[in-house]
């Protein structure tokens, strides 16, 4: 049994296959430096997925990032490149302890999130709050090609599955 409880988050309202991602501009994180960037010069020439993880360090945020690293996402897709409620100084410190390969844009307002639909508060923390986790494959126009979002707190994917769903089999 774990020894946290389970929340139900129920159905969430984000865009779907077919649909246009929201686009946005943040500080987009490497372990190396940030800069400000929007999704669409992101996705440009090819098609992302968009990885949305609770905040960094998390003990959900560590394993996702710690399976797509194991399942070699960043060499199997066009462009991988998350989302999360932390800062700069923390995704970079974050990326850099983990050798990590990945980008991640810094969402500390949880905005991004809020416009994809998928942002939740915290259990007993009015006003904090941190995304679903979520994985959508976005077609260079921004357009929605699956998605995948947790209505459960914790929630992992069925990567095998999921794999599949945004084709990176």
């Amino acid at each position: 049994m774990p020894d946290f409880e389970v929340v139900h988050l129920g159905p969430a309202d984000h865009p779907e296959s077919g649909d246009g991602a929201p686009a946005f501009t943040r500080p987009l994180v490497t372990d190396e430096f940030w800069e400000e960037r929007t999704l669409s010069e992101v996705a440009d020439g090819g098609r992302t997925i968009l990885v949305f993880t609770p905040m960094i360090g998390s003990f959900v945020g560590k394993y996702i990032w710690d399976e797509l690293d194991e399942r070699d996402w960043a060499d199997r897709a066009d462009r991988l490149v998350g989302v999360t409620a932390s800062t700069p100084y923390g995704i970079s410190r974050f990326l850099d302890e983990n050798e990590f390969p990945f980008a991640i844009f810094s969402d500390p307002g949880n905005d991004v999130a809020a416009s994809y639909g998928i942002a939740h508060e915290l259990d007993g923390m009015e006003g904090l709050g941190e995304p679903r986790v979520a994985f959508f494959a976005l077609e260079p126009d921004l357009t929605v090609d699956a998605a995948w979002v947790a209505t459960e707190w914790p929630e992992f994917p069925d990567y095998d599955e999921l794999e599949e769903r945004l084709g990176l089999e």
